[in-house]
């Protein structure tokens, strides 16, 4: 039976170094005029988290993960070789690569991701789930236009962050991520699909809404990532260029949010009883701004 790496609460030491001190921290915190822009905008981009080396294992992990016979399948809580709604393109999509793979686990706690994390959160970091999104070159699909929170109503308050990080070049010809914004102050919309038409959401929109609709694309190297809010709507189109696009996805919350739900928050996951603060062996805490300390176990 594959190793369930969920049981461990701190890194296993294959992608990088545990800072040592208060002052080894503050090369890795966003500057106010980041932060700042978070908040006017919704989103920060940019941030380096990943150097060559570190994309690679994250790449070559990646590669066995896509497999249906890799040992550790039955620890995704999601599986989809292909969740696009058009039979001409392919997006691949899964969540639990952390509870996998050494460096899909390790990653949740690399430096530069929770010390932004904290800071745009506005305290200390738990992980709520990873996920994975591959475009193959030639014929990737689309994630349409959505916000994050409305598939995550289960947990309250809405004290979430997501951070993309790209694993190849994110470009427009290969179907970057793409932002709307300042959408993040708008009302939580309904549910208008996550792979089909990209125009869906159009139709849940107010006219003032439409009016401002004027996405503009996220463009990384690999290895950068972004940070979006939980309302920001977002969403990449086709990959139809010779270069695929590869990302890992993780998605936080604050210290203190709670379950909204008596049934289990994620597939095979135990339940937490509503209105119970969300914790334990599948959300472990990544980051304490004041102690900076880690779990070490479940």
């Amino acid at each position: 039976m594959h190793t369930d790496l969920s049981a461990i609460h701190s890194p296993l030491g294959c992608l990088f170094d545990w800072p040592k001190s208060r002052e080894d921290w503050e090369q890795y915190r966003l500057s106010e005029e980041q932060i700042a822009f978070y908040h006017e905008f919704g989103y920060v981009s940019g941030v380096r988290v990943l150097d060559a080396r570190q994309v690679e294992v994250l790449r070559s992990q990646l590669a066995d993960l896509t497999s249906k016979s890799h040992p550790g399948h039955e620890l995704f809580y999601e599986y989809h070789s292909n969740e696009s709604q058009n039979a001409e393109t392919v997006l691949f999509h899964a969540l639990g690569a952390w509870r996998i793979e050494p460096a899909f686990h390790d990653i949740l706690w690399s430096p530069p991701v929770v010390m932004a994390a904290s800071q745009l959160l506005g305290g200390s970091v738990r992980f709520w789930h990873d996920q994975l999104f591959c475009k193959p070159a030639k014929h990737g699909g689309v994630v349409a236009w959505h916000q994050d929170y409305s598939y995550w109503t289960r947990t309250e308050p809405m004290a979430h962050l997501t951070c993309w990080l790209g694993l190849d070049d994110s470009t427009r010809e290969n179907g970057c991520l793409h932002y709307v914004p300042g959408s993040h102050r708008w009302n939580l919309l309904p549910i208008t699909g996550l792979t089909g038409n990209m125009d869906e959401i159009l139709t849940v929109l107010t006219p003032q809404q439409r009016q401002s609709f004027r996405p503009v694309p996220i463009e990384l190297k690999l290895g950068e990532c972004s940070f979006h809010h939980p309302l920001l709507v977002h969403g990449s189109y086709e990959n139809r260029s010779e270069q695929s696009r590869r990302a890992t996805v993780m998605n936080v919350f604050r210290d203190g949010v709670r379950s909204a739900s008596d049934e289990s928050l994620l597939a095979g996951v135990p339940a937490i009883p509503k209105g119970c603060k969300m914790e334990g062996a599948f959300f472990p805490l990544l980051f304490d701004p004041q102690g900076q300390s880690r779990e070490t176990k479940a």
